[in-house]
């Protein structure tokens, strides 16, 4: 399959991918596409010091200034607090013409003024955007088979561009599916599949090697 990276220009699938927010989400991700032959860069505030520094070392995923790692990419994802939004938007610069995977999850805080983080970029960029990788735990992102079941993952956004490229990192991940589960209206609810997860794991004591799977009859 050939992905529409930039305007006029296709690439297989090889893509070139920053990860702004470095913590198990984020590590995980970036693991997962590394191995799977695209170019993985972390974009931090501070190269000496960061959540998952440690990791990437083990794992030599390169790191460098957020702005370089957006700069240098056709693919960008936000595993990030709500509130860190409007300042990582300023340090990406102009990032017209790239894919922002919104990983994130508006649970506890929210940014100002906004539902979620997929509404700033919305309204702040001219990126193509699609939210993704929110809906489960690390555990299942690091390894998203169960016996020989592989679970699904789900997605939400208008650009359907931004959806081709995100299905085909969340199948380079070992998810069996990348569900569309609908348009901008419908990214609310892929969070509160997140709240979800976390009440059935952590709230109703099921354990945090739970998942969720579309069966069809």
């Amino acid at each position: 399959m050939q992905v529409k990276l930039f305007h006029g220009d296709y690439k297989e699938n090889q893509m070139n991918i920053a990860i702004i927010g470095s913590g198990n989400i984020g590590s995980a991700l970036g693991l997962h596409w590394k191995n799977a032959g695209h170019q993985v860069m972390i974009g931090v505030r501070d190269r000496n010091t960061f959540k998952g520094k440690e990791f990437a070392d083990i794992h030599s995923i390169s790191i460098d200034s957020i702005e370089k790692a957006t700069q240098t990419s056709d693919v960008i994802l936000l595993a990030i607090p709500p509130m860190a939004i409007s300042s990582v938007i300023t340090m990406m610069g102009e990032v017209e013409g790239k894919v922002i995977i919104d990983a994130s999850n508006s649970i506890s805080s929210k940014p100002d003024s906004y539902p979620t983080i997929y509404h700033v970029l919305i309204d702040k960029t001219k990126a193509d955007i699609v939210k993704c990788f929110n809906s489960t735990g690390y555990e299942n992102i690091i390894n998203p088979k169960y016996g020989d079941i592989a679970i699904d993952m789900f997605m939400a956004g208008e650009n359907q561009r931004a959806k081709d490229i995100a299905r085909i990192l969340a199948l380079d991940c070992g998810f069996e599916r990348c569900i569309d589960i609908g348009g901008s209206d419908k990214v609310q609810l892929l969070e509160s599949m997140a709240l979800a997860w976390i009440n059935l794991a952590i709230m109703q004591k099921m354990g945090r090697n739970i998942a969720f799977k579309i069966l069809d009859r």
